[in-house]
C-alpha cells in the first residue's frame, strides 16, 4: 500500500484552494464548493482505510494484477479532484506564464515532501524503524528478469516495468508490488504470505507502480478532472453541469468495463491502462456528481461534515494519518515492551477484544480511531482557522 502514499504526496496539494463562487446567484463573498472538500476528504479517508485495513481485508487492498479493488480507486480519485482544483484555482490567475510557474513550483514542493517522508517513521510506524537507504530511495514513489518479448501485459515482461528498470534502476523501485499476492506467487493469495516453492522469479522482482510510463498515462485522469472543473466554472445552473458530468461519467465507466471484460485492454492499476483510466475516472465523476447533488443542491451537509473538514486540511491529515507520522510518534512511547503502546492497547482491548475478531476489530479501529478521530481534529482546526497549505 506504500505506493498509494507516495502518489498522494505528489499530487493532492492543489486541492487546498478556495474555489470561486459557482452558485446561480453571486453573493458578495466567494463561496467554497462543499462537494469538492467532501470528495477530497473522502479520498484521503479511503487512503487511510486501504492502507491500514487492507492487510486484513484483501478486497480493500490493491488487486494483485488485473482488476480493480477499492484501493485502486484512490489515486485516480486524487488526480480527478486535482484536475478540478487546477481549473478553479488557475481561473483567478490571468497571466498564463505565472500560472505555469505556480504549477511547477508546487510540483517541486510535493516531490520534495515525497522524498522527505520516505526517511521518517511513516513507512513503518508500528515497527519503530527509522530511515531509508539513499541507494534505495524511490524517485517516483511516493530484480531484473529476462524477457524475450517486449510489450506484454503480464508481470515480468511488460514495457512499463522494463523502462523503469532501465531508467530508474532496480534499487529505486517499489520492492513490494501487489503482484506478490497473486496465485502464482503465494499459497495465501490474495493475502500476503510465504512464496510458493515453485514461484517464478518475477515474484521476487520490484516494480514501480508510479513509474515513468504509468505516470504519463495518469495525466489523463487529471485532464478529465480539469474538464469537469471547467464545466463547473463555465456552465451556469445545476442542471446544466449535471447534464455534462453524469453522461460523461457513465460513458467512461461503460467504455472501461467493455474494454476490460472483452480482454481488449485489461484494467490494471500498476500499468495504468486506458481501461483503468476510464473505469476509475468515470467512477470519480459519478461519485462527485452524487456528492454535488446531495450537498450543494439538496443541502444535506451535516452528515458529511467530518469528510468536509478532512478535505479542508487534506495535507495535515495525509501526513499525520495516512503517512503514519502521528502513529509513529505515539508508538515511540511504550511501557516495558515495544508492543505495549497506546495504539496497540486501543486496538487490542477496545476493538479487537470486544469483537473477538482481528479483521472486524482492525476495520472498526481504522474507521473510528483514525478516520473519525482526524475528522474531529480537522473540524477543531477549521473552527480555529488553522490550515496546512503549500
Amino acid at each position: 500500500m506504500a505506493e498509494i502514499k507516495a502518489d498522494t504526496a505528489t499530487h493532492h496539494h492543489h486541492l487546498n484552494v478556495s474555489e470561486p463562487d459557482i452558485s446561480d446567484h453571486k453573493p458578495s463573498k466567494p463561496k467554497r464548493v462543499a462537494s469538492l472538500d467532501i470528495f477530497r476528504g473522502l479520498t484521503v479517508s479511503l487512503m487511510i482505510l486501504v492502507d491500514d485495513a487492507g492487510g486484513e481485508w484483501p478486497v480493500i487492498g490493491h488487486a494483485p494484477w488485473n482488476g480493480c479493488n477499492l484501493a485502486d480507486f484512490v489515486m485516480p480519485f486524487f488526480l480527478f479532484i486535482v484536475g478540478m482544483a487546477i481549473a478553479l484555482s488557475l481561473k483567478r490567475i490571468p497571466d498564463q506564464l505565472l500560472a505555469v510557474k505556480r504549477v511547477i513550483l508546487r510540483t517541486f514542493k510535493l516531490l520534495f515532501w515525497g522524498l522527505l517522508l520516505q526517511g521518517g517513521f511513516s513507512h513503518a510506524p508500528d515497527k519503530l524503524t527509522y530511515g531509508v537507504d539513499m541507494k534505495e530511495i524511490r524517485w517516483c514513489g511516493i530484480l531484473q528478469v529476462a524477457c524475450g518479448v517486449r510489450g506484454k501485459l503480464d508481470p515480468p515482461c511488460n514495457a512499463v516495468g522494463y523502462i523503469d528498470r532501465e531508467v530508474l534502476g532496480i534499487n529505486h523501485m517499489y520492492p513490494r508490488p501487489a503482484w506478490k499476492r497473486s496465485k502464482a506467487c503465494t499459497e495465501n493469495s490474495p493475502y500476503a504470505g510465504p512464496f510458493r516453492h515453485d514461484a517464478p522469479s518475477w515474484c521476487h522482482a520490484p516494480f514501480e507502480p508510479e513509474g515513468i510510463v504509468s505516470s504519463i498515462s495518469a495525466i489523463l485522469s487529471t485532464i478529465i478532472g480539469v474538464h469537469f472543473g471547467h464545466v463547473l466554472i463555465q456552465m451556469k445552473g445545476h442542471p446544466a453541469r449535471l447534464k455534462h458530468w453524469i453522461p460523461a461519467g457513465c460513458a467512461l465507466l461503460v467504455l472501461g468495463i467493455i474494454l476490460h471484460f472483452t480482454h481488449a485492454i485489461p484494467s490494471n492499476k500498476q500499468l495504468y491502462t486506458f481501461s483503468y483510466v476510464c473505469i476509475t475516472s468515470g467512477a470519480a465523476a459519478l461519485v462527485f456528481s452524487a456528492s454535488y447533488i446531495l450537498v450543494d443542491i439538496w443541502g444535506i451537509k451535516y452528515l458529511f461534515l467530518p469528510l468536509e473538514w478532512i478535505g479542508m486540511n487534506a495535507m495535515l491529515v495525509y501526513v499525520m494519518a495516512a503517512e503514519g507520522i502521528f502513529a509513529g510518534f505515539i508508538n515511540g512511547w511504550y511501557y516495558e515492551d515495544p508492543h505495549n503502546t497506546l495504539v496497540y492497547w486501543i486496538q487490542k482491548h477496545i476493538f479487537v477484544g470486544v469483537w473477538h475478531s482481528r479483521r472486524v476489530g482492525i476495520l472498526l479501529y481504522v474507521l473510528f480511531a483514525e478516520i473519525l478521530f482526524w475528522g474531529i481534529v480537522a473540524g477543531i482546526l477549521h473552527r480555529l482557522g488553522i490550515y496546512w497549505k503549500l
